[in-house]
C-alpha cells in the first residue's frame, strides 16, 4: 500500500484558511519570505542537514536526497515552488516540494529537531545581517565624500549659523567635518546593530532546543555567525535585534535630512552658496525656469517612513509576551528590510549629490564677510587690547552692531570711532582700539586661523583632524570587508561540503 502523500502542515485544523486570512496575511508572509529569505532558508537547510547526518540522527541516505533536492531548489529559485498562498510561509511550500519530491518518509525528516520558529528567526537574522552590510558599504561611500569634499573646501569661507542667523565665520570643511563625525558614529550604532542580528538562533526549536543531540555551534559556523543565541527561550522570543536596528537607521537618516536641508537652503537663489547637479534636480512642466532639488526632498520624505519602521517595530512588540507571538516577532520585519533599503539609498544619493555639487566660494565669501558673524572675534580684541570685562565688551559690540544695520552698512564698515561713540554712550569710557586690529577682527579668513584650539577650524587644525579620520575609515572599511568575505566563503564552504556529500553518496549508491 503506498504512503499517503502529505504536503500540508493543517493536520489539525479540518478547514482551510480563510479568503480575508489568506489575503492580509498567508499571502503577504509569503511573498515577502521569497524576496528577503529564499536564499538564507536554503542555506538553512543545507546546513541543518549536513548537520543530522553528521550527528547520525537522519541517515546518509535520506540526507542524500534532500541534499539534492534542496541543491536543485536553490538552483532553479523560489518560482520551481507550486504556490497557491494557501499555506502560512515560505518554508511551507518548501517543505511541501521536498516532500514531493522525495516522499513524507525521506522528505520529512529534513525538519527533525527543529521548528519554524527557530528557522524563521535565523532566515531573518540573515536577511537582516546583508541589508546592513550593504547598508554600511553604502555609509562608508558616503563618509569618504564628505571627508573628500571637506578637505577640498578647509579654505572655503563662508558663514556658520545657528537658529538660521551668522554666528560665526566658519569653513566649509569645517561644516563637513562635523557631519563626518555624525556619520561615523551613525556607523558605530549600524555595526552594534549588526553585532547584535549577528548571532544564530537555530537550534533553539520552538522555545526549549530539542531532545535530539544536534550540533547548534557547527550549523552556526556553517551559516557564517560569530556566536550563537544561546538560550533558546531568548533565540524565538527576542527582537531586540529589529529595534536596535530600527533605532539605528532612524538616527541615521535624521542626521542626513538635517544635512539635506541645509543643502536645500543653500541651494535656494537666496542663499545662491551651492548648486546641485542637474542629474540631482527636476524640472517644472508649467515653470521653464526651475531646477528643483528633488533628490534631496526625496531623502527627507524617506527620512518618515523609516522613523515609522521604528514605530512599528517597537509598536508591535509593545504589550506583546515576551515570547514567539507574529505581533511583536514577525509584524516588523517587512517595514525593517524596506526601511534599511531606503537608507541605504538615501546614503548612496547624498554621497552623489556631494560629488557634483558647484561651490559658489566668493558667495559663501561675500556672506561671512557682511554677516557681522566676526563680531565675537571684535569683541576678544577690546578685552585683549583693553582688559575690559568680555561682558562690557559684548554690551559695546553689540550695540555698534544694531547701530551699523539700522544705517545699512556691512560689518567690514566698524570703525574704532564707531566702537568708542558706544563704549561712551554705555560706559563713559574711549577704547581707542587700533584700526589695523578692528580690521584683522572683521576678516573671516583671519577668524578661523586664530581658532587653532582642539576642534577648532583653523587650516592646521583641519588638516590633521581629516587625515585621522580618512585612517579611521580605511580601518573600518576593511574591517567590514573582512566580514563580507568571512560570510561569502562560508557560503562557499557550505554549498560545497552540501554538493560533495550529495554527490560522494550519490556516486556510491550507483556503483560508480
Amino acid at each position: 500500500m503506498q504512503e499517503k502523500e502529505i504536503v500540508s502542515l493543517r493536520e489539525r485544523v479540518k478547514s482551510p484558511p480563510a479568503k480575508t486570512l489568506v489575503q492580509s496575511y498567508y499571502k503577504p508572509a509569503v511573498e515577502a519570505g521569497i524576496k528577503y529569505l529564499f536564499e538564507h532558508e536554503m542555506n538553512i537547510h543545507l546546513a541543518h542537514s549536513l548537520m543530522l547526518e553528521r550527528q547520525g540522527i537522519v541517515d546518509s541516505d535520506s540526507v542524500t536526497k534532500i541534499l539534492k533536492t534542496l541543491i536543485l531548489l536553490k538552483k532553479n529559485g523560489a518560482a520551481t515552488l507550486d504556490i497557491d498562498y494557501l499555506q502560512e510561509d515560505l518554508y511551507s511550500y518548501v517543505e511541501s516540494y521536498i516532500i514531493g519530491q522525495l516522499g513524507p518518509d525521506t522528505g520529512g525528516r529534513m525538519h527533525t529537531g527543529r521548528s519554524r520558529n527557530d528557522l524563521n528567526t535565523t532566515s531573518w537574522r540573515m536577511a537582516l545581517r546583508e541589508k546592513l552590510i550593504a547598508l554600511m558599504e553604502n555609509l562608508n561611500q558616503l563618509r569618504q565624500s564628505v571627508l573628500t569634499l571637506a578637505e577640498q573646501n578647509i579654505g572655503t569661507i563662508m558663514p556658520g549659523y545657528t537658529h538660521s542667523q551668522h554666528a560665526q565665520p566658519i569653513s566649509l570643511g569645517y561644516y563637513l567635518l562635523s557631519v563626518a563625525d555624525l556619520l561615523n558614529r551613525d556607523y558605530i550604532r549600524v555595526n552594534h546593530a549588526l553585532e547584535t542580528s549577528n548571532c544564530c538562533p537555530l537550534g533553539s526549536g520552538a522555545l526549549s532546543t530539542t531532545g535530539f543531540p544536534i550540533d547548534r555551534e557547527y550549523v552556526s559556523k556553517l551559516l557564517g555567525f560569530p556566536s550563537l543565541i544561546e538560550v533558546g527561550y531568548d533565540g524565538v522570543a527576542s527582537r531586540d535585534d529589529a529595534h536596535e536596528a530600527a533605532a539605528a537607521i532612524a538616527v541615521l537618516m535624521t542626521g542626513i535630512s538635517r544635512v539635506a536641508t541645509d543643502l536645500q537652503n543653500w541651494n535656494t537663489m537666496e542663499y545662491g552658496m551651492i548648486e546641485l547637479a542637474d542629474e540631482f534636480s527636476s524640472v517644472s512642466s508649467i515653470m521653464p525656469q526651475k531646477k528643483n532639488p528633488q533628490a534631496l526632498e526625496h531623502v527627507k520624505g524617506s527620512v518618515a517612513y523609516v522613523t515609522g519602521s521604528l514605530v512599528t517595530a517597537l509598536a508591535c512588540s509593545k504589550n506583546t509576551s515576551f515570547a514567539d507571538v507574529n505581533d511583536g516577532v514577525t509584524a516588523p520585519n517587512v517595514p525593517l528590510m524596506e526601511a534599511i533599503a531606503k537608507t541605504s539609498l538615501a546614503s548612496e544619493i547624498i554621497s552623489g549629490v556631494l560629488q557634483t555639487l558647484k561651490i559658489n566660494h566668493e558667495r559663501m565669501s561675500h556672506l561671512a564677510e557682511v554677516g557681522f558673524g566676526t563680531a565675537t572675534e571684535l569683541t576678544d580684541v577690546i578685552v585683549r587690547e583693553t582688559g575690559l570685562s568680555f561682558r562690557k565688551a559684548h554690551n559695546i559690540v553689540g550695540m555698534v552692531v544694531r547701530e551699523t544695520i539700522e544705517s545699512s552698512r556691512t560689518a567690514l564698515s566698524i570703525s574704532s570711532e564707531d566702537l568708542d561713540a558706544a563704549a561712551q554712550k554705555l560706559f563713559g569710557i574711549t577704547l581707542n582700539i587700533e584700526p589695523l586690529a578692528i580690521e584683522k577682527s572683521l576678516n573671516p579668513q583671519l577668524n578661523i586661523k586664530l581658532r587653532t584650539a582642539t576642534g577648532g577650524p583653523a587650516p592646521e587644525t583641519m588638516e590633521k583632524m581629516i587625515a585621522r579620520r580618512k585612517s579611521d575609515l580605511t580601518k573600518q572599511s576593511n574591517q567590514l570587508s573582512q566580514l563580507r568575505s568571512v560570510l561569502e566563503q562560508a557560503n562557499s564552504h557550505l554549498l560545497a561540503l552540501a554538493e560533495k556529500s550529495a554527490g560522494r553518496s550519490l556516486a556510491c549508491s550507483t556503483g560508480d
